[in-house]
Order: C-alpha cells, then structure tokens, then sequence
C-alpha cells in the first residue's frame, strides 16, 4: 500500500501543477484581456502550485512516514480543489487515495507494532 501512496501521491502532484499552471495560463489571458477577477486566478493558480508541490512531498514520504504522508497528501487534494476546482480534477482523486492508502498503511504498520 506505500508502494501505491508513493505513487499517486506523485501522479497527483504532477496532474495537479498541470492543472495549476492550466489555472494560471487562464488568468494570465483573462489579464491581457482586462477581465475582471482575474488577478484572482492567477493568485489561486499559485496557490495551487504549492498545494500540489505538497502533495509531491507527501507521496515521497509515504515509505518512510505514512501517517505525515497521507495528512499531506489529504490536505493538498482538499486545498487544490478549494483553489481551482476543476483544474484540479486529475490531481484530487490521485492524492485523495493516496493519502488514504498511507493512513491504512500506517495503522497497519502501528498495529504490527513495526511502527
């Protein structure tokens, strides 16, 4: 289960910095175009960017610290999906199992008693 965490916590965080810099993309047009609010997007879409750099750390830590790892991991999916929504659709199921499949891998390993 670590092996999988580690895995879609970096999937994860890679969809999410493509959705992210997607997120920016859009505002960076809507700015040339002199939209309004879209000075808003560009900050959501940075916002993003470290949400899902979060992630990545998260699923990296997932062999050696599960329970931090999926905390992170859960974390980043709720906040990449408050900040750009839809961008975020490829990244949030990743890192939302994820972070789930780290917590299962840590309780497990706390009740083996190898934790």
């Amino acid at each position: 289960m670590q092996i999988a965490a580690l895995v879609l916590g970096i999937i994860g965080g890679l969809a999410g910095i493509g959705g992210a810099v997607f997120a920016l993309f859009v505002g960076g047009i809507g700015s040339a175009f002199g939209a309004e609010g879209s000075g808003t997007v560009v900050g959501l879409g940075l916002m993003a960017i470290v949400s899902s750099i979060l992630g990545i750390v998260g699923g990296a830590l997932a062999m050696s610290r599960p329970k931090a790892a999926g905390i992170l991991m859960l974390v980043s999916a709720v906040a990449g999906a408050v900040f750009i929504s839809f961008g975020y659709v490829v990244a949030f199921p990743c890192l939302l199992v994820g972070g789930i499949l780290a917590l299962v891998a840590s309780r497990q390993k706390d009740a083996a008693g190898t934790g």
